[in-house]
């Protein structure tokens, strides 16, 4: 199972605005800090079923190439991908 690090943006008028360093295009939304990681995990899910799997950066990387964004508040969250091995609910997927 492969882990990309999401960075996090929120405004103060605006939801928590998520994307993918890793993955251009890959990007999603969420109204409440708890639905980050659901709605995150989810935008893997889709950018992937018409992509490759590619490998990760490291925290330090993703560190040093955003860290005026981190600096003016944004945040990282590791996020899983886990690769659907398809079939009805329940069947159990690919780590």
């Amino acid at each position: 199972m492969n882990h990309y690090f999401a960075l996090v943006h929120k405004g103060a008028d605006s939801a928590f605005g998520v994307t993918f360093p890793d993955l251009p295009g890959c990007f999603s939304a969420a109204d409440d800090a708890n639905d980050v990681v659901p709605q995150a995990l989810d935008a893997l899910a889709l950018w992937f079923e018409d992509q490759e799997v590619v490998a990760p950066s490291s925290l330090d990387d993703i560190r040093a190439l955003h860290a005026d964004e981190l600096a003016k508040g944004a945040y990282l969250v590791w996020v899983p991908y886990i690769r659907s091995l398809g079939g009805a609910i329940g069947d159990r997927a690919q780590v």
